[in-house]
């Protein structure tokens, strides 16, 4: 079984679907995939490898160019430690910029909520405090 795996094989090692491990092949992430005699894709332990690092990286969520950053910097013969630590700080910013916009947005839907609990209070109203809040223009909010 060393280079004999079919996709549905290493599909199901890997927990990637055979469509993404096909996109991954397409974009350049797994490299060149062999072929067997009859032209049929071959897998092995190189490309189970290799899946199982994009798929912890997207996990962690890297973009796919830079887990393709990541791969080329993996396999070099020098893997510059700076710049992966780079590459990975910069997605940390973004993380931390994406948490605090879903703060903002949690801060803004609690207090959406809130008022419609007190306005409503468990009752029909004729007009809908969410919807009214909603329907204004973003500047004025």
């Amino acid at each position: 079984m060393k280079n004999q795996m079919t996709i549905g094989t290493i599909a199901r090692r890997t927990q990637c679907s055979a469509a993404t491990i096909r996109y991954y092949e397409q974009i350049g992430l797994l490299g060149k995939i062999p072929r067997s005699e009859n032209g049929r894709r071959t897998y092995g332990w190189p490309q189970i490898s290799r899946l199982e690092m994009i798929r912890r990286c997207r996990t962690l969520g890297f973009s796919i160019e830079q887990v393709r950053e990541l791969i080329d910097t993996a396999g070099s013969n020098a893997a510059n430690c700076i710049k992966v630590r780079d590459l990975a700080l910069d997605h940390l910013k973004t993380v931390r910029k994406r948490r605090a916009d879903l703060e903002a947005l949690e801060r803004s839907l609690v207090a959406m909520t809130s008022t419609c609990t007190d306005a409503c209070a468990d009752s029909i109203v004729p007009d809908c405090t969410i919807i009214s809040d909603v329907m204004q223009p973003a500047v004025s909010r």
